[in-house]
């Protein structure tokens, strides 16, 4: 159900990579499901989420993820939003305690940050729009709005997909070669002509190197190539499934 990381294991800090297993939802949803947006029965996602947030010492309005809109948007929280107030934004970061701030994903790059001396956390929902427009740097400069220190934070990369299975085509390369000049080497061909494999994973890495973020794990883990463990959009728009379900990727202050 949970997969931790040891750069995040750190006293007062809580987190996990929830993977699909341990929830209450069936067919393409199952089982643990916590994606507000699926068409999966709301009092199961409810559920699923209850138990998400309990895994974090929570309770479960105390778990928050925001409407993602894979933007450079960042929100500061102090307290809990409601299902109406709940802000359009693709990282969340806090000092609060005991709340819970993550992010869906079902391929996109999820990235916990902590900076345990300062006591502030972040969470960051990454694909390839939000990593190109900044929503790296964007999280990290709003940690620091909030007392931590750049030298201080600690991220890690949480299941996402990976090169061998990203393929995009000449309009995404483009767009990348246009706004940002040292993105060619996360690039490789591919087998169909004027495509390539993008390695989100390395990209989001040298985001964060270039952010001054010295101390970055990389989980490894590929949504699309385990469908045990992950739920993938892609896997499921290539088997014509119905819909998908959500991952999330939590941390809390305790």
């Amino acid at each position: 159900m949970i997969i931790q990381a040891e750069t995040l294991a750190l006293p007062g800090v809580r987190h996990a990579f929830f993977t699909r297993r341990g929830g209450a939802s069936a067919g393409v949803y199952a089982s643990l499901n916590g994606g507000i947006g699926s068409r999966d029965s709301a009092n199961l996602v409810a559920d699923n989420r209850t138990r998400m947030a309990a895994a974090l010492g929570v309770g479960p309005d105390r778990l928050l993820t925001a409407y993602q809109i894979h933007s450079p948007h960042v929100v500061t929280i102090e307290a809990p939003w409601t299902s109406e107030t709940r802000p359009r934004a693709d990282a969340i970061v806090t000092g609060t305690r005991a709340l819970a701030i993550g992010v869906t994903t079902a391929d996109c790059g999820p990235i916990l940050f902590a900076d345990p001396q300062a006591g502030v956390v972040g969470a960051t929902h990454a694909g390839w729009r939000g990593a190109l427009a900044g929503i790296v740097e964007a999280t990290v400069d709003a940690m620091e709005r909030l007392g931590a220190q750049r030298r201080q934070i600690r991220a890690v990369l949480g299941p996402m997909i990976r090169q061998g299975n990203y393929e995009v085509g000449p309009d995404l390369m483009a767009r990348f070669r246009a706004e940002d000049s040292t993105s060619d080497p996360f690039f490789r061909p591919a087998a169909r002509e004027d495509h390539a494999l993008f390695d989100l994973a390395g990209y989001i890495a040298a985001r964060l190197h270039r952010a001054d973020i010295r101390q970055v794990e990389d989980l490894g883990l590929c949504t699309y190539a385990d469908p045990d463990r992950f739920f993938s959009f892609r896997r499921s728009t290539h088997r014509a499934d119905p819909d998908y379900g959500r991952h999330v990727n939590a941390i809390a202050l305790a």
